[in-house]
Parts: C-alpha cells; structure tokens; sequence
C-alpha cells in the first residue's frame, strides 16, 4: 500500500539534548517494559513519540509473535476488531517513514548500519522489497527483537545473506559480533529495517511474550497480549 508523507507537517516539534534519550514506558498485559529510543534516528524517534503522546497505542494488542524471533505490535486496527476496516497486520497511520538504516557520517565501505538487530532491539516494520524498494518504515507498526545465538560459522551465513540482500558490504563490529554469538538476536534483517531504540528494562517480559503459543495462520498470540498504556518516562 502506498502511504503519502504527512508526517514532517504534522509532527510536534521535540527538543533533546544531545546526550539525553527519551524513555516510553509500555504497561502490558503480560507486564511491564521500558524503551530507550536512539537520537540519531530522529525522524522514527519523533513520530514514535507523536504516537504515544497521542495514546496511539493504549489497548492495541501484539498480534504477531513468533518464537525465538520477535514480537510485533502497534496496529490500531487490534484495538477494536469489531470496527476494523482492514486486515489485522495491515493497519496504521496514512504515512510511511523514511529509512534511516545506514550511518552517512562517511561514504566509506563496508556500509555501517546505525543499528544492530541484537536482542532487545525496537526496530519499525515495513512493506516487502518488491513493493518498497526504499524500505520505509511503516507509520506505527513496531516489533522487537528476540532472536537466537549463533555460531561464527553460522553468524558468516546469516551475514552473506545480508549483504547480499542489500547489494553492498556491511560492516559488522566485532562488539556486534560478540553479542550476536552470546546474547543473540536475527542479523538476517541488519541493513533492511530501521532500527530506533532498544529494551531499557524488562527484558522477561519480551521472553516471556516470544514464547507464548499461537495459531498457525499468522502467529497471533492464541490469547491477548494488550498494551495497556505507554507514556513518555520522566
């Protein structure tokens, strides 16, 4: 679906400083957890906050889990299914996002991802390549990461994939590396999706969430999971 930019016009203006991150707070039904969200993705970051300030989120529902891989909320379209006018995944705001995926402090190579799909990674979903070729983030739509450890072997196939897959090399740190070999998370989706912010606290919540059971049609959580409310954390 093509979405039209209003974003830029209607965003309130936010002002941070430099070194200060702003935290969103989410109450679930299953629990509590903190974000952090990242500065130098500010176009994401903003109109996450627009959304929370707006109460956007308050009663939508984690429609699409899957295990050892991620969780992903944020359409509105879950909060009231009797009323809803599209299919449950395809909701949202009438807008996209501008990708803001790669570091462009320098046009060296390999290319730098701003940010890593590690565990615990707050990231926006988004239409297929073959419909979105700039890969801009949806309006609302979020997911975060759980993932898997992987193996230097098995890290280096993933990492292939990726680079293949965005037609370019990509750096990947060995700091990166090390949390992907003993934390985990899905370094198949690096340099693909924007990453904004990660888990600030309540990382069990977001386990104990991937690892709920579902229906095998859409990986919807057999029963809600509801966001009660998020709210920008003083």
């Amino acid at each position: 679906m093509q979405r039209i930019l209003f974003f830029l016009l209607l965003l309130p203006l936010f002002s941070f400083a430099s070194d200060k991150r702003v935290k969103v707070r989410f109450e679930t039904t299953a629990g509590p957890f903190t974000v952090v969200l990242f500065n130098d993705t500010p176009l994401h970051r903003d109109n996450f906050l627009k959304l929370v300030n707006e109460g956007y989120y308050n009663g939508t529902k984690f429609h699409r889990v899957i295990a050892n891989f991620m969780v992903q909320g944020g359409d509105p379209q879950t909060r009231n299914e009797a009323e809803a006018t599209q299919e449950i995944g395809e909701g949202g705001p009438d807008y996209t996002l501008p990708a803001e995926i790669f570091s462009t402090a320098d046009a060296g190579h390999p290319k730098r991802p701003l940010h890593y799909h590690v565990r615990g990674a707050l990231a926006m979903a988004r239409e297929g390549d073959e419909v979105n070729p700039e890969r801009r983030s949806a309006g609302s739509q979020f997911y975060i990461v759980w993932g898997t450890t992987f193996t230097p072997e098995n890290l280096m196939k993933r990492w292939q994939r990726v680079q293949q897959a965005v037609g370019d090399s990509v750096a990947l740190p060995d700091s990166v590396r090390d949390l992907y070999y003993f934390t985990g998370g899905t370094p198949h989706l690096d340099g693909q999706y924007t990453v904004f912010g990660e888990i600030f606290s309540g990382l069990p919540v977001i386990e104990d969430i991937q690892a709920v059971p579902t229906n095998s049609e859409n990986n919807r959580p057999l029963d809600d999971i509801m966001i009660i409310r998020a709210y920008i954390k003083d």
